[in-house]
């Protein structure tokens, strides 16, 4: 399977998460419901984060260079990584969804910038056996098989 794929598969699955923490903080004053949803989305989050930064940057890095879209990736990133953080030790209710609302508006800009730009420079400039063997390595974190015709 092509790592692009993978990814976007997975913003797939995150979106649906961004989404359900969204109605959790609508709906709810709960702190520790609120919670509880977002630590759910975190390690997700955070997961393909990393998997991006690991597989997918240093292959882009020989033709992209370190500034540029991929600054703007791994500055997000930090940036996502931060405001989970704030919520995490965050005890008010209202600044917790003040957080949170930031951390999803930021999430939801960010997976639509790696669409619409990081993803077709990858495809771009990567061949598709590097692309490919990227996403064996991808499926190995995931403990996932990936066969000839995919996941």
């Amino acid at each position: 399977m092509n790592l692009t794929d993978a990814l976007l598969g997975e913003h797939a699955i995150i979106n649906e998460l961004l989404d359900h923490v969204r109605g959790t903080v609508l709906k709810s004053d709960d702190i520790r419901n609120i919670q509880g949803a977002v630590a759910a989305m975190e390690r997700i989050v955070v997961s393909h984060a990393r998997a991006e930064e690991d597989l997918l940057f240093p292959r882009l890095e020989p033709h992209l260079g370190q500034m540029g879209p991929l600054a703007m990736m791994r500055f997000e990133h930090n940036a996502i990584d931060d405001l989970l953080e704030a919520a995490r030790r965050e005890t008010g209710i209202d600044a917790l969804k003040s957080v949170i609302g930031r951390f999803l508006d930021l999430a939801h800009d960010h997976f639509h910038k790696e669409e619409a730009v990081l993803f077709p420079m990858a495809r771009k400039c990567l061949d598709e056996a590097t692309l490919i063997g990227l996403g064996d390595e991808w499926a190995a974190r995931r403990k996932v098989t990936v066969g000839a015709q995919g996941c």
